[in-house]
């Protein structure tokens, strides 16, 4: 099988000697082998796995992310960001741990910056009713 794994900053990984592959998707773990049927999955922050032609193991983080088999030979991964190696647990503990700050941290953000825009709504809102009550007094 073939395996491409892309970021916005290029491609990490483009294996044509994939025996195997396992990943995790919001219902759980799940394995991929030659001839699989078409098939796509949303990607939570999480540690792929797989098997090359010698039977060496390869580990890759992502970031969240896009995955797709199609034709049965082909596993596409379109993510955030990846980071590839060869230890399991540095990658849980090091990379893992920071992609989730990163997501924590947008989320924060980002509800801080809806709550901003449903304040700026509602002064707008207030105003236009002020100026609605003033057109009708006489």
């Amino acid at each position: 099988m073939k395996l491409t794994i892309t970021t916005p900053f290029g491609i990490i990984i483009d294996n044509e000697n994939i025996l195997s592959l396992r990943a995790e998707d919001a219902t759980g773990s799940f394995g991929i082998l030659s001839l699989h049927a078409d098939f796509m999955t949303i990607l939570g922050v999480s540690v792929l796995s797989w098997q090359d032609m010698q039977r060496k193991t390869i580990y890759c983080a992502v970031n969240n992310g896009i995955f797709v088999v199609s034709g049965g030979k082909q596993i596409s991964i379109a993510t955030r960001e990846a980071v590839v190696g060869q230890d399991l647990d540095d990658l849980k503990q090091r990379v893992l741990g920071k992609f989730a700050i990163e997501n924590t941290r947008e989320s924060k953000t980002r509800l801080a910056h809806e709550r901003l825009q449903a304040q700026a709504i509602q002064r707008i809102q207030d105003f236009l009713h002020q100026e609605d009550q003033n057109a009708s007094i006489p």
